[in-house]
């Protein structure tokens, strides 16, 4: 019989082995902060005026808390606002399903959709959210080279006739490359499958702050979904899908991070309804500022300026800055 392992000896393995591949992360609160470049905030809506009367108007008429699931008494006129607000933006159906984290909303359309009998095909680097979605669902499951469509169409080529699900991001968090949705949509729909578009870091900055589906003209078909933070851009938390009404049935129905979650918070909610309106209007000179300001970051550091907000740069193991690449990011 084997002696029996603490989880302590296990925790504290586990500690070492962090820090020795400086891995180790801290929640300390940062004092005096003078330039955040670490933040999502790309807008600054989360200091907005507009942003923060709309969150002060349903903390008095709704209190902190929806206090229920949204299938239960959950669901406030804000959730409804914000959904129809972010539809709007992003020119999809009138139909969006939010959530209370951008991590429910990918674990929620993957572990529904990703049924027995079904194929998921993700870019190699979609966020970690959709990839630990993809290991809890029951859905035959496979990784393509990072931007590769060639690699993508020789796995569609073998689906076998399974419903798939091809699932990228709009712009990628660790390199900063955007996606060529056009063509991507083409190969989509040449092969019936199904594309769900991760547009956390490229709703409000793309498109005139509408996103990488519209830039790409693609908003609105019937074969996508799209999934967006509420947290970056937008300035607020939660997220949300944005869908046919047939999918949004269907989630509310079968999604559990859907129905055994408590509804977002309608502060939250009213902040990003009121940030949606706000980039709706003004993206364009939103985005413009965003991109002026990675050209002087980029040009700083001697980069290539990313797609978006995010401007990747690598490490080397000696802790100089270098052109960002896949292997340089360390991406897992």
């Amino acid at each position: 019989m084997s002696p029996v392992r603490s989880f302590d000896s296990l925790l504290l393995q586990a500690q070492k082995t962090r820090i020795r591949r400086g891995h180790h992360r801290s929640t300390q609160v940062l004092q005096s902060i003078w330039c955040d470049l670490a933040s999502n905030d790309y807008l600054g809506l989360s200091r907005d005026p507009r942003v923060l009367d709309a969150g002060h108007k349903a903390l008095d008429e709704h209190g902190t808390s929806a206090r229920a699931s949204r299938v239960v008494s959950g669901t406030l006129p804000v959730h409804a606002d914000a959904e129809h607000s972010l539809a709007d933006l992003t020119q999809m159906p009138p139909s969006g399903l939010l959530f209370s984290s951008g991590y429910m909303e990918n674990l929620a359309v993957i572990a529904a959709l990703g049924r027995t009998g079904t194929r998921i095909l993700l870019d190699a680097h979609v966020h970690a959210s959709l990839h630990d979605a993809a290991k809890l669902c029951a859905a035959d499951v496979e990784i393509f080279e990072h931007q590769n469509l060639n690699h993508l169409r020789e796995l569609l080529r073998h689906g076998d006739g399974k419903p798939t699900l091809i699932v990228v991001e709009g712009v990628y968090s660790v390199l900063g490359d955007a996606t060529d949705l056009a063509n991507l949509q083409m190969l989509a729909r040449q092969y019936e499958a199904w594309l769900v578009v991760d547009e956390s870091h490229s709703l409000g900055i793309l498109g005139k702050g509408c996103g990488a589906c519209s830039q790409a003209d693609i908003s609105g078909v019937d074969n996508l979904i799209i999934t967006s933070s509420l947290g970056k851009a937008l300035g607020s938390a939660g997220g949300v899908v944005l869908c046919t009404e047939t999918v949004r049935d269907y989630l509310i129905n079968t999604s559990r991070p859907f129905i055994f979650d408590t509804a977002p918070s309608p502060v939250n909610a009213a902040a990003a309804a009121a940030s949606a309106r706000i980039v709706d209007t003004e993206g364009e000179r939103f985005s413009q500022q965003v991109f002026e300001s990675a050209q002087c970051i980029s040009t700083a550091l001697g980069t290539s300026q990313s797609a978006g907000a995010v401007q990747s740069v690598g490490i080397d193991g000696a802790g100089n800055s270098s052109e960002a690449t896949e292997e340089n990011c360390g991406y897992l």
